[in-house]
C-alpha cells in the first residue's frame, strides 16, 4: 500500500497531454521519402497493392518479386490510405497514415488499460486518518497519464513508430489485447470484443509464432490472475480471435489461389520475419546491448514497480491484474524476440506497451532522489541534444562553424541545404515550449506523481520534432534512393526490356519500383541486371554462361559501402 494525497494525483490538463501526443505522433510522417530498409520495404508492399490486382492483395509482395511479405493487414491498410488520400498528399505520405492510426490506437489502448487497472481496489492508496486521499477516478487517470508519458518518453520508439512497418500493427494489436483483457474484468462482452480484435490484428500482421505467443500469454495471464474473467469474455474473444486467424486462408480458398501462390503465402505467414526453433544467440546479444538504451526510461521504472508490488503482503500479489496481465504479455513478447533469427530495433516495439503499464505503477512509490535523478538526467541530456541539433543545422545553412559544416559536406557530398521557414518556425516554437517546461519544473516543487515524466516525454518530443524540422532534408537525403533512382532511369534505354533485380535487397527493389518506371523483376532472362554485389554478378554470369558488360555504377551519397551496378547481359 502507498500513502498519497489527492493533490499528488491531480491529472495532467487534457489539452497538454493531447497536444503532446498529437505532435509526437504526426511529426516525421510527412514531407519525406520512404527510407532505406524496413520503411521502404513496408511502403513497397503497400505501393504494389495499390497498383496491382486482386492476387497482389491476397499475397502481399514487392513488385517483381514473388516472395511474400507475410501477413497482409498492414499492406491492406496502407494501400487503402494511398487510394483514398494519395492523390492529395502523395502516396508515401498517405501510406504513413497507417503508422499514425497504429500509434494513436496503441497510445489510447495503453491509457485506458492503465486507467482501468488504476481504479482497482488492490492498488489504491491507504485511507488517511484525516481524509484527503485520492478518489478512484483521479488515481486511475493519473496512473494512465503516467503510462502514456512513459510510452512517449521511450527513446527507441521515436523513429520506429513513424515508419511503415508491420511492427506498427503488431504494436497496436498487442496494446488492444492488453486493454481488452483488462476491460473484460468488469465488462466481459466489451472486453472480449476488444481482446478478440487485438488477437485478430496480431494474427493478420505478424507471423504465426508471435500470434500464438500472444494468445498463449493472454491465456496464462487469465488463468494466473486472481480476478477471474467470465465465460462471456472467453467466448467473445475466442470467436473473434479464430475469425482473425481464419480470414486470410478463407480468402485463399474463395479466390481459388493457385497452389504455388498459396505455398508462398503460407511460408510468409510462418516465417516472415524469420524464426528459429531454439533461442537465437544473435537476438540475445542484440537485446543485451540495445534494450537498455532503447527502452529508457521504461525498464528501470518497471523494475521498481515489480519490486514494490511483488512484495506487497497481501496474498497473491503477483496474481493481481495490474502485474499479472501486462507481465505475461511482456514475457511472451520477449520470448518471441529471443526466437527471432536476428532481432532488430523494430522487434523491440512490441515489448513497450506491457512495460509502460507496469512502469506506471512505480510512480506512487518513487523516492524523491530517484525522481530528481530522472528529471535532471532527462533535462541535461535532451538540452544537449537540442543544442547539438541547432548548431549542426546552423552550420549547414550558414557555413558556420566551418569545421561542422565541412564534416556535414564530407558525410553528404552533393547535399545543398536550404532554409525552410515553416520548419524553422516550428523548431523555434517547440524549443520555446521545452524551455517553458524546464522553467516550470525547476522553478517550483510540484507534488503530482507524474512530475518526473513530463521532462522525459517532452524531451523525446523535442528531439524528434527538431530532427523532423531542422534536419529532415538532411536525413531524407541520406536515407532515400530518389537521387540514385533518377540516375539509374537515365541509363537504361527506353523499351530495352526488363531489369533483373534478383541480386538486390527488398528495400532497394521497393525504392526503385516507386521512383522509376523501369520493368523490374527477378528474372535471369532479362537483358539487364542490377546488383550491389560484384561477386554475385560474376557467379550469376558463370552459372548462366553469360557475359556481363558494366554500364553504370553508383551509390547513395551517405552510403560508402553500397555499390549499385547495372550490367548488360550478353549470351556467350
Amino acid at each position: 500500500m502507498v500513502k498519497l494525497t489527492a493533490a499528488a494525483t491531480k491529472s495532467i490538463p487534457r489539452i497538454i497531454i493531447f497536444a503532446l501526443t498529437l505532435v509526437y505522433g504526426f511529426a516525421g510522417l510527412f514531407f519525406r521519402d520512404p527510407w532505406k530498409n524496413e520503411d521502404a520495404i513496408g511502403f513497397g508492399g503497400m505501393w504494389t497493392l495499390f497498383r496491382g490486382n486482386s492476387v497482389d492483395w491476397i499475397v502481399p509482395h514487392i513488385a517483381g518479386r514473388d516472395a511474400s511479405l507475410g501477413a497482409p493487414l498492414p499492406y491492406w491498410i496502407g494501400a487503402t490510405f494511398i487510394d483514398l488520400f494519395g492523390w492529395l498528399i502523395g502516396a508515401a505520405n498517405a501510406a504513413r497514415l497507417y503508422s499514425a492510426v497504429c500509434f494513436f490506437s496503441a497510445a489510447l489502448a495503453i491509457w485506458y488499460a492503465t486507467y482501468l487497472l488504476g481504479r482497482r481496489r488492490e492498488v489504491q492508496p491507504m485511507a488517511l486518518a484525516v481524509g484527503g486521499q485520492p478518489d478512484l477516478k483521479s488515481y486511475g487517470m493519473t496512473l494512465a497519464d503516467g503510462a502514456l508519458l512513459i510510452f512517449l518518453a521511450c527513446v527507441g520508439l521515436a523513429q520506429r513508430a513513424h515508419e511503415t512497418t508491420p511492427m506498427m500493427a503488431q504494436l497496436m494489436g498487442i496494446s488492444i489485447v492488453l486493454y481488452g483483457t483488462v476491460r473484460g474484468l468488469d465488462k466481459p462482452w466489451q472486453g472480449g470484443l476488444w481482446t478478440g480484435l487485438g488477437i485478430a490484428i496480431v494474427a493478420l500482421s505478424s507471423n504465426l509464432a508471435l500470434s500464438l505467443m500472444v494468445v498463449s500469454s493472454t491465456i496464462i495471464a487469465v488463468l494466473a490472475s486472481n480476478a477471474k474473467l467470465r465465460f462471456r469474455w472467453t467466448l467473445t474473444s475466442t470467436v473473434l480471435g479464430l475469425i482473425g486467424f481464419a480470414i486470410w486462408p478463407i480468402i485463399w480458398y474463395l479466390a481459388d489461389l493457385p497452389v504455388h501462390l498459396r505455398h508462398i503465402a503460407e511460408e510468409g505467414w510462418r516465417n516472415v520475419p524469420e524464426m528459429r526453433a531454439t533461442p537465437s544467440m544473435e537476438s540475445l546479444g542484440f537485446l543485451s546491448v540495445n534494450f537498455w538504451a532503447y527502452a529508457w526510461p521504461v525498464w528501470p521504472l518497471a523494475i521498481i514497480s515489480l519490486a514494490h508490488w511483488g512484495r506487497v503482503k497481501e496474498a497473491g500479489a503477483w496474481r493481481a491484474p495490474h502485474l499479472c496481465i501486462p507481465l505475461s504479455l511482456f514475457i511472451g513478447s520477449f520470448i518471441y524476440v529471443l526466437f527471432r533469427l536476428e532481432a532488430n530495433e523494430h522487434d523491440l516495439m512490441i515489448l513497450i506497451p506491457s512495460l509502460s503499464i507496469i512502469a506506471a505503477f512505480s510512480l506512487p512509490v518513487l523516492k524523491r532522489g530517484l525522481i530528481s535523478f530522472i528529471d535532471w538526467f532527462a533535462m541535461f541530456s535532451f538540452t544537449l541534444i537540442a543544442i547539438a541539433i541547432w548548431i549542426i543545422w546552423l552550420a549547414k545553412v550558414t557555413g558556420f562553424p566551418e569545421s561542422t559544416a565541412s564534416n556535414v559536406n564530407r558525410l553528404l557530398p552533393g547535399f545543398e541545404s536550404q532554409f525552410n521557414l515553416l520548419g524553422f518556425v516550428v523548431a523555434i516554437a517547440i524549443t520555446g515550449v521545452w524551455l517553458a517546461v524546464v522553467r516550470w519544473r525547476t522553478s517550483r516543487a510540484p507534488k503530482e506523481i507524474w512530475r518526473c515524466l513530463i521532462i522525459s516525454a517532452s524531451g523525446t518530443t523535442l528531439m524528434w520534432v527538431l530532427l523532423m524540422t531542422l534536419w529532415l532534408p538532411t536525413i531524407n537525403y541520406a536515407k532515400t534512393y530518389r537521387q540514385v533512382s533518377a540516375r539509374l532511369a537515365q541509363v537504361v534505354p527506353v523499351g530495352a526490356g526488363c531489369v533483373n533485380t534478383s541480386n538486390i535487397g527488398d528495400s532497394q527493389l521497393a525504392s526503385f519500383s516507386y521512383f522509376t518506371k523501369l520493368p523490374l523483376r527477378d528474372d535471369s532472362n532479362c537483358p539487364w541486371m542490377l546488383t550491389h554485389n560484384q561477386s554475385e554478378a560474376k557467379a550469376f554470369a558463370k552459372l548462366n554462361k553469360k557475359k556481363l558488360h558494366l554500364l553504370w555504377e553508383d551509390r547513395r551519397a551517405a552510403d560508402r559501402d553500397e555499390r549499385l551496378r547495372l550490367y548488360e547481359v550478353i549470351p556467350e
